[in-house]
């Protein structure tokens, strides 16, 4: 069985071998390599199509989808936790029998790769002063997790490796991280006790607050991985203009560009879990996703 029809609206980052394999999976093909400006020409380049494939740069609303009939199956090449955070409307997709599929954990590791350089460039003095009076290791160090899902369990343990105190706070105890010896702990007295704290969040999901940031306190080093930022920003501010530093790889995962000059932020400005690597698992991921829904239709 095959799609009639499946148009990615945008581009969607798989590799040449997985593109060509789309081609198993529906009679026709067609692949966008620009993002749409809006709606109407999101409608426009779907028009028959009973499949679509888009990124994470572009929304598909129940707006579009209401003008588009033939839609059976949705895939996104980007990360899906949640109906709130996602970037198309599930609820309206589930209501009219449209299967939507995205994808998880497959550009984790290059993330942690990323947390652990700007840690040990910081607290070792590499090429800026050093976080310390004389360098010091990881060792030793209070790490607070903040959202132990697949990349905060990979950033705890890569801690744990280098001899770090872990604590963690979610929405509950995870037997498998106590196992570790990880400590759970409610959020105002991990950031009280951490010394780095770590937000690997789902987009749009804000924890860090007014009485966070005071819990949290002066002199301390923040690492935020997810898509979004994980705090309100007058706080943040605020906080910032202590002796604190924050890490974040995106402009997305910072927020509000003005921060980009901030003395106590550093910003790569760059995703750092697009890698090679993870175009690979990304293009299995959507591969399998679309063979599924086939299957399941």
């Amino acid at each position: 069985m095959k799609f009639n029809k499946l148009v990615a609206i945008e581009p969607v980052s798989l590799i040449p071998s997985a593109e060509k394999a789309l081609y198993d999976y529906a009679t026709e093909v067609v692949l966008f390599n620009d993002i749409p400006s809006g709606d109407d020409e999101i409608v426009a380049r779907i028009g028959d199509a009973d499949a679509v494939l888009l990124s994470y740069t572009s929304q598909l609303t129940a707006n579009a989808m209401s003008q588009c009939p033939n839609i059976k199956y949705v895939g996104m090449c980007c990360s899906l936790y949640s109906p709130e955070s996602a970037n198309v409307d599930i609820r309206y997709a589930e209501a009219h029998g449209i299967r939507v599929t995205g994808i998880r954990d497959y550009g984790d590791e290059g993330v942690v790769e990323y947390v652990v350089s700007e840690l040990v460039r910081l607290l070792h003095g590499f090429e800026q002063p050093s976080w310390e009076t004389m360098p010091r290791e990881i060792t030793g160090l209070k790490v607070g997790v903040v959202g132990l899902g697949k990349s905060g369990g990979m950033i705890a343990d890569a801690m744990k490796f280098f001899g770090a105190d872990i604590a963690y706070f979610a929405r509950s105890a995870k037997p498998e991280a106590e196992a570790k010896g990880y400590r759970f702990l409610p959020l105002q007295e991990l950031l009280a006790q951490s010394d780095v704290v770590f937000c690997c969040l789902n987009k749009n999901t804000v924890l860090l607050h007014e009485a966070e940031f005071a819990a949290l306190g002066s002199r301390k080093i923040l690492f935020n991985t997810g898509l979004s930022p994980a705090w309100d920003e007058a706080p943040f501010a605020a906080w910032l203009n202590a002796d604190n530093r924050c890490f974040c790889d995106t402009l997305g995962a910072l927020g509000n560009p003005s921060f980009l000059q901030h003395p106590h932020i550093r910003c790569m400005n760059v995703s750092t879990g697009r890698t090679s690597q993870a175009f690979v698992r990304l293009s299995e991921k959507v591969l399998a996703n679309i063979s599924s829904a086939l299957t399941a239709l």
